[in-house]
This record gives structure tokens, sequence and C-alpha cells, in this order.
């Protein structure tokens, strides 16, 4: 919409280019947008909802001194838990993963969400390697998949899989060592 109404205003005795006027206000209208309707869309009828359980909340507590369970205010609104629930979760601000939200406790510095979550592994390498290995055992044989994923999924010994398959132990060792090599070998080849 920013752009068809910078498109709309536009004078060429501005003497500058399109987009130099249009770039800005192209933001200005995202920005308008963002601050009225809110980074998500949530329906007039959970907005609604939303104002009469706050009303609701601040009623009860000034009248009881308490707060007011999800359980009443369902049955005072006569209205399901669940859009309780989600009225009350839709009128929390979004907050960004890289926002700085909590203090860190040994130095209190501000860290960001983002940083707490982060492990010190590689996750790309993580999921690449899983991605790779689930390729690899769904195009095995169904004994030699059934017998990958009941040693290293099911974290069975191979006596238990040789019982499971009726079969001898030194059969699932070979079977196994067999597969593992040809799995090897596909990822060297790759």
């Amino acid at each position: 919409m920013g752009f068809i109404k910078s498109i709309k205003r536009f004078d060429l005795s501005f003497d500058v280019k399109l987009s130099t006027y249009a770039v800005p206000y192209m933001i200005g209208e995202i920005k308008r947008y963002i601050r009225d309707d809110g980074p998500v869309k949530v329906s007039r009828s959970i907005k609604e909802l939303s104002i009469k359980i706050k009303e609701l909340q601040k009623d009860f507590f000034y009248k009881k001194g308490e707060e007011i369970s999800i359980n009443q205010i369902a049955k005072e609104l006569k209205a399901a838990k669940e859009d309780i629930a989600l009225a009350m979760e839709s009128s929390n601000t979004v907050e960004s993963i890289e926002g700085s939200n909590y203090t860190n406790q040994k130095d209190g510095n501000s860290i960001s969400l983002l940083e707490t979550l982060s492990s010190n592994q590689n996750e790309e390498e993580i999921i690449t390697n899983k991605l790779v290995v689930k390729q690899l055992i769904e195009n095995l044989e169904e004994r030699d998949k059934e017998v990958i994923l009941l040693r290293f999924y099911k974290e069975k010994t191979q006596a238990q899989v040789a019982k499971i398959l009726g079969i001898t132990q030194v059969q699932v060792s070979r079977i196994e060592r067999k597969i593992l090599g040809n799995m090897k070998n596909k990822l060297i080849e790759a």
C-alpha cells in the first residue's frame, strides 16, 4: 500500500528518484500497520473476549482481593476454557528473540533469549547429519532397517535383537557390521 500511495503522491518536480521518495513512505506504512494492527493478527471476537476477561479480572480482584481462575472466567463469560486461554494469550506482547530480556546472574550483563537458547554445538551440522542418516536408513532393506532401528534407536543388545528376529547374535553382529560399513562407504562417496 505504501508503494501505491507513494506513486500516487509522487511529483516529478521533487527532483528526486521515485525510489528515494517511495522507500521512506513504504517504511512508514509498514510501521503504521504494525503499530495499529500489531505484528500478529487477532480476530475481533478474540480481542473483544480479551477485553471482557481483563475487566472481569480487575473487578474480581477488586472485590475479592485474589486472582480469578480460568474456570471461573469461563463460567462467568459462558465461554470455553480454550477460548479464554487463547484470548488471554493474544493480549500478550510479542517479544523479539534477540531482545535483551534477561540478566546474567554471574556478571549482571543483559543477554538475549537467543543467547540463552544457543548451544556451543553447530546445530546446522547436527541437523544435516540426522537428515543424511535418516536417508541412508530409509534406503536399507527391511531386515537391515529393523536391525539398525532396534540396535541404535531402541537401544537393544545384539542378543535381544537376535531373539526378536529369530536369528543368532553372531548373525546380528555380522549384519550390523555390514550395514554400517555400507553406510560409511556411501557417506564417503557423497
